[in-house]
């Protein structure tokens, strides 16, 4: 019942206090503003109600644009990302593009260092399982007069040989495959080698040279090795590396050692096909026959790409 009388008079005082106000407001309507007893009063106690309701206005302003400029902040957030997102794109694609300008600059140059060979460009399109190219294919085939037994050549020198064809494909057998062999000629002193693929030994960034024939011993480290005249499919003079070791064989003949090769076999895009085939010299051919037939102990200058002979290169240069 206190409760109750307690409620009931605090509605009379809320009540009279809104009339009083309600009063005071009129009062100020119809009374002269700049004169009197009741613009005192009203100052007095309206004042203080307007500045609650305009601090409370101010808040709600406040806020609002606080809310209003954080929804700005996100969406404008959001539209920079989306810039950001589309410049970090545009900038990866100007760095990629940037990369094959210059792989294809080098080629450009390359080309023109092997201007007597008439080559066709080709970008590959797929490679064998592992880190290295060392069996890849290439988008170009026999409708763009690609064949077997062309040379490859990139940026640097030798890439190896072409050993199938399709239409619009071919396969590139590396000079680091384990199967591949190139007769190749110090050109310090013109001896004769066999540059002979070995995937173990690209690993450390070599491949071996054997069957170096330096009588003279002036072979030494650093001396450049290109392709040999005496090679049945691969075109003379096409740079292959660089002697990076070279010592004497057990029997006392021939040496043997390593070439770091100019090509990075781990990093290929394009590739210049050398439309031109090797013109094997017949008679050459039947002398090296005859000599793998005799079996011949010592290696001469005119062996083929293998230490045994031309048929041995046919199986290895494919």
């Amino acid at each position: 019942m206190k409760k109750f009388n307690d409620s009931l008079k605090s509605k009379y005082i809320l009540a009279g206090i809104t009339a009083f106000c309600l009063v005071l407001i009129v009062l100020s309507f119809v009374t002269d503003a700049a004169t009197g007893p009741l613009r005192y009063i009203a100052g007095y106690v309206i004042t203080p109600v307007q500045n609650g309701l305009n601090e409370v206005g101010n808040w709600i302003t406040d806020k609002s644009a606080y809310f209003q400029s954080s929804t700005d902040l996100v969406a404008e957030n959001k539209e920079l990302q989306e810039k950001v997102d589309a410049l970090t794109a545009e900038n990866s694609q100007l760095l990629q593009d940037k990369e094959e300008l210059s792989r294809l600059q080098a080629l450009f140059e390359l080309d023109q260092q092997y201007d007597d060979y008439e080559k066709i460009g080709a970008r590959i399109i797929a490679k064998d399982t592992g880190n290295w190219f060392n069996v890849f294919t290439i988008d170009k085939g026999s409708k763009d007069g690609i064949l077997v037994n062309q040379n490859v050549i990139t940026e640097g020198g030798l890439v190896g040989i072409i050993t199938e064809t399709g239409p619009n494909w071919a396969t590139v057998r590396s000079i680091i495959d384990d199967y591949s062999n190139v007769t190749g000629t110090v050109t310090s002193t013109s001896d004769n080698c066999i540059i002979a693929g070995d995937l173990r030994l690209i690993d450390e960034g070599k491949i071996n040279l054997v069957k170096l024939t330096d009588e003279s011993d002036r072979v030494k480290v650093g001396d450049k090795v290109v392709t040999s005249d005496v090679s049945d499919r691969f075109l003379p003079g096409i740079l292959i590396g660089y002697i990076s070791d070279v010592g004497m064989d057990s029997n006392n003949l021939t040496k043997s050692g390593t070439i770091t090769p100019m090509v990075d076999f781990r990093h290929l895009h394009e590739v210049l096909v050398i439309k031109e085939l090797k013109e094997i010299d017949d008679a050459k051919v039947s002398l090296d026959a005859q000599a793998d037939t005799e079996g011949a102990a010592t290696p001469d200058t005119s062996q083929s790409e293998s230490g045994t002979g031309t048929e041995s290169e046919s199986q290895n240069e494919e």
